[in-house]
């Protein structure tokens, strides 16, 4: 078979990176978009995919053998806007770095301006927004106006540079910015940019391209409340990242919330006339089982069990609880025999029963995939 080798053309220039999760109905009408919108650039679109099951992988590899430019990044186990962000510039060679939603929601056509303001005007970052002059969130209804507007004035304050849009996920970046803010960022939730600016080791030069956001035409909306939950999770990071991993923390929040369940569980069933034994026996399967629920839709999100991992992994949970349960009580008797101080003896157990139970349940319970 004779294999058919590109012409000889200018060097790359752009790589688009698009996210994707169920956006096979708008890959080709976007790729045809930024033809229009780069003519006279030299780009290249990778199209990281979270392993939808409406086969847009399917779609962009098919696009893909027709047209060079196109690749894609399909990734198995794993999801995260900004994680895909990340992989698919790592995926590139290009020296400039744009990213767009692949629902079309963006407008493409604003990607030269961009390009201009970083070769041309010597801007390190290039930000599509809403909200300076110019810019418009098109036809949000009030309620998501005003939440997005409350969140970008709580980013707004964890930023070294001024930005009127940092929730913005349309932005173009050089590569040289985003590899040295790359060992520091978070890759957590839907916020790249805010994270980006965030990470980054000195102040950006960042220029505010406006545009106004267009409605979704295929396909269904990913705002929901997980928007907000990761955004919430973003600023954790950010603000006390340095100081314990935020993974850590959210699993001791999730733990404080099961003590609280445990002692009103126990409370009720004395309360009920239940022997105590009984009652903390049952106070303690309750907390282990609210606990682990709410650890695979918060603190382990990213690595969600669904089916029949979801019964394993509580039944490893379980497991786990209670080597955890045997070493708080032991490193607490140990302390009290030594400073007589029960206050003192019960935090000591109580900490090494939250890193065993942290370690040990990230290790077998919520492990990556293969």
């Amino acid at each position: 078979m004779t294999m058919l080798l590109p012409s000889p053309q200018s060097p790359l220039q752009l790589a688009v990176i698009i996210p994707v999760l169920n956006e096979s109905a708008n890959i080709a009408p976007l790729l045809a978009r930024l033809e229009a919108a780069l003519a006279g650039i030299v780009w290249e679109a990778l199209i990281v995919d979270d392993d939808s099951p409406d086969g847009t992988g399917d779609v962009t590899r098919r696009l893909a053998r027709a047209d060079p430019r196109v690749r894609i990044v399909q990734r198995i186990g794993r999801r995260g806007l900004s994680s895909a962000v990340i992989e698919g510039m790592m995926a590139s060679a290009a020296p400039l770095l744009a990213v767009i939603d692949g629902d079309m929601q963006h407008d493409e056509a604003v990607l030269p301006q961009m390009l201009a303001a970083l070769v041309d005007d010597g801007h390190d970052l290039a930000v599509g927004t809403r909200y300076s002059d110019g810019g418009s969130t098109g036809d949000w209804d009030a309620s998501r106006e005003k939440m997005s507007r409350f969140a970008t004035a709580l980013s707004r304050r964890l930023l070294k540079a001024e930005m009127s849009d940092p929730m913005s996920g349309f932005f173009m970046v050089r590569r040289e910015a985003m590899m040295a803010a790359l060992p520091n960022l978070s890759s957590i939730g839907f916020k790249i940019l805010m994270d980006l600016v965030a990470s980054s080791p000195t102040r950006l030069k960042i220029a505010e391209i406006p545009y106004t956001f267009r409605n979704r035409i295929h396909g269904e909306s990913k705002f929901d409340a997980r928007v907000a939950q990761e955004f919430a999770i973003l600023l954790l990071e950010k603000t006390f990242g340095r100081f314990l991993p935020v993974r850590f923390l959210m699993f001791a929040m999730v733990g404080s919330l099961g003590l609280l369940v445990h002692l009103a569980i126990l409370g009720g069933g004395i309360s009920a006339g239940l022997a105590f034994k009984l009652a903390q026996t049952l106070a303690v399967i309750v907390a282990m089982t609210g606990n682990f629920f709410l650890n695979n839709v918060l603190t382990f999100r990213d690595m969600r069990l669904r089916g029949g991992r979801l019964w394993r992994g509580l039944l490893s949970f379980y497991a786990v609880g209670a080597i955890g349960a045997v070493g708080n009580v032991g490193v607490g008797n140990l302390v009290f025999k030594m400073q007589h101080v029960w206050w003192l003896a019960g935090l000591a157990g109580v900490a090494v029963g939250v890193v065993w139970n942290y370690a040990a349940s990230s290790l077998f319970t919520w492990r990556v995939r293969k």
